[in-house]
């Protein structure tokens, strides 16, 4: 798979899962959903009924503290539709525009970016991470 639509399928999981908790949700499953009926028709149902549960789920999830949960959920979409874009190619550029249409602080001139951070430092350990560029002067 390139590398580009690789990171379009991490990108989309993860702005879908979050947007399942914001007021674009209804917007958000309706992108989905018609892009999903262009792949596989006869699965609309299915993913629809997916997605609710989903939002269900990352609700209770963020009320209770969950992190655990909403970074499994966010997996979980990141590889379902990594699989649709296997399955047809052609939904990228719609796959794209849902995204600057719902979110579009993940578009940057026309680049979409996935950017997830993890670090622990432990004794005088340092940890410097930047989403882009990042510049460090030290004496």
């Amino acid at each position: 798979m390139d590398p580009q639509v690789a990171g379009l399928a991490g990108t989309a999981g993860t702005t879908i899962v979050t947007l399942m908790a914001t007021d674009a949700w209804q917007r958000t499953r309706d992108g989905v959903t018609a892009i999903w009926r262009r792949v596989h028709p006869e699965r609309v149902e299915v993913v629809a009924g997916e997605l609710d549960l989903t939002r269900e789920q990352i609700l209770a999830a963020r009320n209770d503290g969950d992190t655990e949960t909403e970074d499994e959920l966010r997996a979980e979409w990141q590889g379902r539709v990594r699989r649709l874009l296997l399955a047809d190619p052609g939904v990228v550029d719609d796959l794209r525009a849902l995204l600057d249409e719902l979110s579009p602080e993940y578009s940057t001139s026309g680049e979409i970016y996935n950017v997830q951070m993890h670090a622990r430092a432990t004794g005088n350990g340092r940890v410097y991470q930047a989403g882009r560029d990042q510049h460090i002067k030290e004496s």
